[in-house]
């Protein structure tokens, strides 16, 4: 906006709508001044800068107080809408879940979805039934989208989160051996020897990849395993390696009631998985997102 428009703007200081909003309610120059917090004559000066700015006395004095004139009348119904949005512009902003037609859109890999993100879909369906949720794979681009807001959240491991980001720990996970069912390490855990010397399977999202936790971990002891076969979604593990002599490290919530495979105990240590929901900053405080994050924190903290 600009020109005279921004010129007559700049001449209205609200503190002399608000003195007209109050003598319009109260009809009389003591209570309006009362209501404002302000002095009789400090009101009195207002009115006369309101006459000025509106080139019309405004309200005529009577034995009880003071009546609008028309040009006053007039103002008032607009005057009341104008503050209303004023005040509904600068009050803090409020999040209805019930009533929300919000989509959230939040990246994890195949396994974070299944073990977190469809429990919080459910939940999500309870609080906020008019609200929609999008799951997506975890970008490469990560730090990107969430900038561009085509993410309001990444659930993923600290150290695979872009740096600089806030984030929530969200929930602490171990890793388990899994073979197929039968097989003698359900039995008796085998020794790192023969964990190296087994044919593995590994999970590579971005496909290709033949490293992992595990192998970080065999790394430090001077060992490393035979990576057989490679596969892009942890939700594969555990029917590849019922029909197969392959064996797998998985996240434990991966295992649940799979048929085919049985758990063994492995021989070298591995720290455990710490997931985390990451933002960017420019969400941080905004309420429907805060509500989201909360909810999925309350989601992984029952599962």
């Amino acid at each position: 906006m600009t020109g005279p428009a921004v010129d007559e703007l700049r001449r209205i200081d609200l503190n002399l709508l608000l003195a007209l909003d109050a003598l319009l309610d109260e009809r009389n120059v003591t209570r309006a001044a009362r209501r404002l917090g302000v002095t009789q004559p400090a009101l009195s000066g207002a009115l006369g800068r309101l006459r000025a700015l509106f080139d019309d006395p405004l309200f005529v004095r009577t034995r009880h107080g003071v009546v609008p004139t028309p040009r006053a009348e007039a103002l008032a119904e607009p005057l009341a809408r104008w503050l209303a949005d004023a005040r509904e512009l600068v009050a803090p902003a409020r999040f209805e879940p019930a009533a929300s037609e919000r989509t959230f859109s939040i990246s994890a890999n195949d396994y974070m979805q299944h073990a977190l993100l469809v429990p919080f879909a459910r939940a999500l369906e309870r609080r906020a039934p008019r609200a929609a949720l999008a799951l997506w794979p975890q970008p490469e681009d990560l730090a990107a989208q969430l900038a561009r807001g085509a993410l309001d959240l990444a659930v993923t491991i600290a150290e695979w989160a872009p740096p600089d980001l806030p984030s929530r720990a969200l929930y602490e996970e171990r890793y388990v051996g899994i073979v197929r069912r039968g097989h003698a390490w359900t039995r008796r855990r085998p020794s790192l020897d023969a964990f190296c010397a087994a044919k593995h399977v590994l999970v590579s999202p971005a496909g290709g990849g033949l490293r992992g936790p595990t192998d970080d971990a065999l790394a430090l002891l001077g060992r490393q395993r035979r990576v057989a076969l490679t596969v892009s979604s942890f939700l594969l593990v555990p029917g590849v390696v019922a029909s197969r002599e392959l064996v797998a490290v998985v996240p434990e919530r991966l295992l649940g009631r799979q048929p085919g495979v049985a758990r063994f105990a492995l021989p070298v240590d591995l720290p455990p998985i710490r997931a985390i929901a990451v933002w960017h900053p420019r969400w941080h405080r905004d309420p429907a997102h805060a509500w989201a994050r909360a909810l999925l924190a309350e989601v992984a903290a029952s599962i």
